[in-house]
């Protein structure tokens, strides 16, 4: 009888050994493999059981939680929603994050391991922490003159610190409000179904997200190739340019829409954009060249972060001569994002360094203190500080001189350049109206800030339009919000 006892109480501790090691392995080895089963109805509870950490502007929240009463408790409520939405995304509990809400989420939900003093007890009790705290770099002043600027024209707006990389504002319109995609009603399934069916797409992030052909903005990255490998050496010197300009190659035509161009240096071809000759330059530097300025100025880098991902800016490395001419004036198949252009005008202002963008200054738990700063990329010489002076010089002669002077501010060194930007069929789009410039008040060792400026639907003929007229007294605005919290610098 006592081995019989025996007997049983070792199966039964066989057993019971079996049934730990089974639930450790439940919990241990295959618990994400639960945790994210659609039918397991714990996780999105755990979720939004708790207040979802806030997203900081100059140190204010722009996002809260509000206690719904129901199973999925707390939902996301916007401050301000379409002027930030570019910033700070949607946080949805049917269709998931985007931009900042996406990218830190793990912050902003409480299950980031950095926010927890001993991580591996969190993954052993699957506790969550109160979430965390994301801290922009957008300045709101800055951030309102670039919306407000826009108006209710489809476009954006990107503006940067050209030392620092810090983003100032991202503006993206016509935009939506986040908060309606917050719960989980029939209405945020229909406010879904609206917003994605929009012709005007107001849910695309256009500062960050669309790429458009840059036009004649992008002769500042033909000006600086051109200076780089020598081919002018001179700014003022002729640069023996014809005017048409007959693509290599190709019994095609190129010409101007203003006069003057032909055998215009640099400098004065640059402020009256002459097309012939920076198509004409474009060639003889020719595509290695080309492509490698292009991508000194960050095209062609598939890895931006922000830490919201940023579509890629693109030059074509695979170009036959006429097709390098075409691309050196912003055209062919030529595109960038309006941060990729402000990231462009930054690098001329920084001396010709460019420090890559970032969004985020740090990340903080519940309490603010810091847990990590955010993600930042080394500065690297887009361009030598010689040629970097040149293009200065050049983009100052278009807003004293040229088609820039609505972006001119008093008291305040401004450089930049107007462009038009063909499209659709036959070019028979209306053109997008382009404007990259920086600022730097007078008495200052730095520049304060770069901007880009896009308008998809300048209501102006096609003169106007790469004359200045809808782009440029828009980065004028958030320049001079920059520059002077947005008082009056004229």
């Amino acid at each position: 009888m006592i081995r019989g006892i025996r007997h049983t109480a070792a199966f039964s501790f066989l057993l019971l050994v079996a049934l730990l090691g089974n639930a450790a392995r439940v919990q241990l080895i295959e618990a994400d493999t639960y945790t994210g089963n659609d039918a397991n109805r714990r996780a999105p509870m755990a979720r939004y059981g708790q207040p979802r950490g806030a997203i900081l502007v100059a140190g204010e929240p722009v996002t809260g939680s509000r206690d719904s009463r129901g199973r999925l408790r707390y939902e996301r409520t916007y401050a301000e929603g379409p002027l930030y939405a570019p910033v700070t995304g949607y946080s949805s509990q049917l269709y998931g994050t985007s931009q900042l809400e996406g990218a830190e989420d793990g912050i902003l939900s409480g299950t980031d391991h950095r926010l927890a003093t001993f991580p591996w007890w969190d993954d052993l009790t699957r506790g969550r922490r109160p979430g965390g705290r994301v801290v922009t770099t957008i300045d709101p002043e800055v951030q309102h003159a670039a919306f407000d600027g826009l108006g209710h024209r489809k476009g954006a707006v990107a503006a940067v610190e050209p030392r620092t990389g810090r983003i100032l504002a991202l503006a993206s319109t016509p935009s939506y409000d986040p908060a309606e995609l917050s719960g989980n009603g029939t209405s945020v399934g229909a406010a879904w179904q609206r917003l994605n069916a929009a012709a005007d797409r107001p849910m695309l992030n256009r500062a960050i997200g669309q790429t458009y052909p840059p036009g004649s903005v992008f002769k500042v990255v033909t000006a600086a190739a051109a200076l780089e490998s020598g081919t002018v050496t001179d700014i003022e010197a002729p640069t023996d340019s014809p005017d048409p300009y007959t693509l290599p190659g190709t019994g095609t035509r190129l010409g101007n829409a203003t006069p003057g161009c032909r055998d215009a240096g640099l400098k004065d071809a640059f402020r009256v954009s002459c097309n012939t000759v920076f198509a004409r330059l474009g060639a003889e530097v020719g595509l290695h060249g080309m492509v490698e300025a292009a991508r000194r100025f960050g095209f062609n880098d598939r890895h931006l972060r922000i830490p919201s991902p940023v579509a890629p800016s693109r030059f074509d490395p695979r170009m036959d001569p006429a097709e390098v001419a075409l691309s050196a004036i912003g055209q062919y198949d030529t595109t960038a994002t309006p941060l990729q252009m402000a990231m462009v005008a930054a690098a001329v202002a920084n001396s010709g360094v460019l420090t890559p963008p970032y969004l985020v200054d740090r990340l903080t738990d519940a309490r603010g203190n810091t847990v990590s700063a955010g993600p930042r990329r080394s500065a690297w010489q887009a361009v030598g500080p010689v040629a970097a002076q040149q293009l200065q010089d050049m983009m100052v002669d278009v807003v004293e001189h040229g088609s820039g002077r609505h972006a001119a501010l008093k008291d305040t060194l401004v450089g930049g350049k107007t462009g038009t930007a063909q499209h659709g069929v036959r070019n028979a789009g209306t053109p997008y109206a382009w404007f990259i410039s920086w600022a730097r008040a007078k008495g200052a060792n730095e520049p304060a800030v770069a901007v880009a400026v896009v308008v998809e639907d300048a209501a102006a003929d096609r003169a106007d339009i790469s004359g200045g007229g809808s782009a440029a007294p828009i980065a004028r605005a958030v320049m001079d919000a920059a520059l002077h919290g947005g008082r009056a610098g004229r």
